[in-house]
């Protein structure tokens, strides 16, 4: 049978400003950015580190010396000389020729990050574009004109390459893009904008598709919904904790100065304050039970472990969006340096190790959902009166266990492998794009089992009425029960993940909790 629930929409889709100056765009404004299409301004002092940037390659390009990615071949054929004459179908040649990516399209709003990141990549005035060659691709992102990037094909090693030249090729009337969510073909997409096809001059190409910007968009992507999910995880423990009449013992202040971590000590302070005023927890002040399971107990050793993890992934990408990934360098001296700024390394590392600290809150919670079905301290088992011809909610924990394997799998680490490419030339490579997209799914996963918890927490907060949880709590389970109703009967399960999960999703819980109990950590 239909019911009438309310589905969420998504938040609002309102043009975000964002001001290039020379100083990198923080995570805070990433996060305000996020799934939005974007306006972006350069400004003056900006353009002029690019054009003086372009005027050392003219400098340069006229001269006689042989210089990487100017007057050379690429990868293993850096030893081959270009003539003059050819400099420009050289840089052509190289954007088309590593358009080789396959898969699945990247999300817009990576897409979009990978355009931001790349134009401030370029503002810096060490990659000697042309301030026109800047402009066309602020005016693609302004217009929301998305490049169709394939998210296979980058090996990390020079950068992203693949990904990168697929973000290109439009700018030169050649693929598609995607704007308003129609897929058209880049020439159309040109005539729509009254612009011609861009010729790259000397070094552009090159400048373009180098770089970490594929794997950079995600990783700041990830950083920015980790830091969400991260106290919606919190949140919804505290439910379950709740739930399940759980002791608030394992989170007092003093027994984490006994073992003084940073991430635990957040963690718990955000429970004491979800908690605060709760009656459920009076109510069993003085039972017999003496500690409660790992789930509940050590959520602040888990998620806070979690927590340090994605501050530390935090750090390596502010660092990694300040930095120039281009090769080679031209220094305001006019001396160009050949070396290995572009290797993923650091980010493949670190996109790992996100992935695994994102997996185990789904984990964690996946235990927690067992719990609140297993009949725990007179819920009823399954969270239905009427079981048997009802079966509850069984099957969500099915798809939360499903989720949680999958995740084991897909957190084995990229960074370990290297393939050796370029004929030897590029012997190491970093892998980090994998990195990327493996932890991208990690985090869609864990997100769906923090949806299924919040579902089945609701569920078993209902039946501790009229004992009313703690403040935080109760704020919580009212704005789920907007959305999603009791069920005294089955019914269509996966309308209720999709529905909790977009309430997640749009930082919703979060939002409301932060309104009236000040930020969370």
């Amino acid at each position: 049978m239909l019911d009438n629930r309310q589905v969420p929409v998504s938040v609002s889709q309102s043009t975000h400003p964002i001001t290039l100056d020379g100083n990198p765009p923080g995570l805070e404004l990433l996060d305000c950015a996020w799934e939005k299409p974007l306006a972006i301004d350069v400004t003056d002092n900006v353009w002029w580190k690019i054009d003086a940037s372009r005027q050392r390659i003219e400098t340069i390009a006229a001269g006689d010396a042989a210089v990487y990615g100017v007057n050379t071949g690429f990868g293993h054929l850096c030893t081959k000389r270009i003539d003059a004459s050819q400099i420009d179908q050289l840089q052509h040649n190289l954007v088309v020729s590593h358009a080789v990516g396959v898969g699945p399209n990247a999300p817009d709003a990576i897409v979009r990050f990978m355009m931001l990141l790349k134009v401030q990549a370029l503002a810096y005035g060490y990659s000697g574009v042309r301030s026109e060659t800047v402009r066309r691709l602020v005016e693609f992102l302004n217009r929301d004109y998305l490049p169709m990037v394939p998210t296979q094909g980058s090996l990390g090693a020079s950068g992203d390459l693949a990904p990168l030249a697929h973000m290109v090729i439009p700018l030169l009337g050649i693929g598609n893009v995607r704007c308003d969510g129609h897929e058209m073909s880049a020439t159309d997409a040109l005539k729509q904008l009254d612009c011609e096809p861009l010729v790259l001059s000397s070094k552009e190409g090159l400048a373009l598709i180098n770089g970490t910007q594929f794997m950079l968009a995600y990783a700041s992507a990830m950083v920015v919904r980790a830091r969400r999910l991260i106290k919606q995880a919190d949140i919804l423990a505290c439910m379950s904790v709740e739930g399940l009449q759980g002791s608030i013992k394992p989170f007092v202040e003093k027994l984490h100065a006994l073992r003084p971590h940073a991430g635990a000590i957040a963690t718990s302070e955000n429970v004491r304050k979800m908690l605060a005023g709760s009656r459920i927890l009076e109510s069993h002040v003085n039972c017999a039970k003496v500690q409660d399971p790992y789930s509940l107990r050590c959520v602040p050793q888990v998620h806070g472990a979690s927590r340090q993890a994605i501050e530390h992934a935090a750090n390596v990408v502010e660092i990694e969006i300040a930095s120039v990934t281009d090769n080679p360098v031209i220094f305001e001296d006019g001396e160009t340096i050949s070396g290995g700024l572009f290797h993923g390394q650091p980010l493949a590392l670190v996109l790992d190790y996100l992935a695994i600290a994102i997996a185990e809150l789904g984990s964690i919670s996946e235990r927690r959902i067992f719990l609140l079905l297993d009949g725990h301290d007179g819920l009823p088992e399954l969270l239905m009166q009427e079981t048997g011809l009802n079966s509850g909610f069984m099957l969500p924990q099915y798809t939360a266990a499903a989720l949680v394997s999958e995740n084991k799998g897909l957190c084995h680490p990229a960074s370990v492998d290297s393939i050796p490419t370029s004929l030897g030339q590029e012997d190491h490579v970093s892998m980090g794009a994998t990195a990327a997209t493996k932890g991208w799914r990690v985090l869609d996963n864990v997100e769906t089992v923090l949806a299924i918890e919040a579902m089945c927490s609701a569920q078993a907060l209902d039946f501790r009425a009229p004992l009313e949880p703690g403040v935080g709590v109760k704020i919580a389970h009212k704005i789920i029960r907007e959305y999603i109703p009791h069920a005294d009967a089955d019914r269509m399960f996966g309308d209720d993940i999709r529905c909790a999960r977009q309430l997640l999703h749009d930082k919703r819980l979060v939002a409301a909790i932060e309104k009236d109990l000040g930020h969370l950590n």
